[in-house]
């Protein structure tokens, strides 16, 4: 696996599932134009941006490049990078016909292909720095009363407008994040002021 500094969106969810086998690194899906709408994805996308930084990899088609300009004008250009996978036309296993312009997206290109637009773009560590500090894990959010107990559904909801974090996300979702912009401490911290 391929370790990255930066979150990478993606326009769906195949597109994530085929990243995910590849790069040690939080994948956040657009729902395509969906992204356009939905406030609080946005919001925590410029999060991300601030906190670790952004590679955005989307289709080669036009869906894409509109995502790609919107999400690029949403946040400062020096917290933003961009890979580009080639025009490579066809269609994706799963699908029974090619997209309307015929194009493979991101699920369906080589890795050959997506490691050298990951090299091109400039975020490919050979030697990422381990995170340093205790990890948050999923015991924590159980013994925080944040999953899996009476209550945990308000206090999750608490934290996560405590945090300015969409309320839709699931609890492997928010392990995630918090340990993309949190230390340990810092999530306790939290947790205390929201208990």
């Amino acid at each position: 696996m391929i370790q990255i500094k930066q979150a990478v969106i993606v326009e769906g969810k195949y597109d994530k599932i085929r990243l995910s086998s590849l790069l040690d690194t939080l994948i956040i899906e657009t729902d395509g134009f969906r992204i356009f709408s939905d406030k609080e994805k946005q919001k925590l996308i410029r999060r991300l941006a601030e906190t670790r930084g952004l590679l955005i990899l989307t289709d080669s088609d036009s869906a894409g490049f509109k995502i790609r300009a919107f999400l690029g004008g949403s946040v400062p250009p020096e917290q933003v990078k961009h890979a580009y996978i080639p025009d490579v036309f066809g269609k994706e296993k799963r699908k029974a016909v090619p997209s309307r312009e015929g194009k493979v997206g991101v699920e369906g290109i080589s890795t050959k292909a997506l490691l050298e637009a990951l090299n091109q773009a400039g975020v490919v560590c050979e030697a990422c720095p381990e995170r340093a500090g205790k990890q948050i894990t999923k015991l924590d959010l159980y013994e925080d009363g944040l999953s899996g107990g009476e209550g945990s559904r308000e206090k999750k909801r608490a934290l996560l407008r405590r945090l300015d974090l969409p309320e839709r996300l699931s609890s492997n979702a928010l392990l995630q994040v918090l340990n993309s912009f949190l230390s340990y401490d810092e999530y306790k911290q939290h947790i205390g002021e929201v208990s």
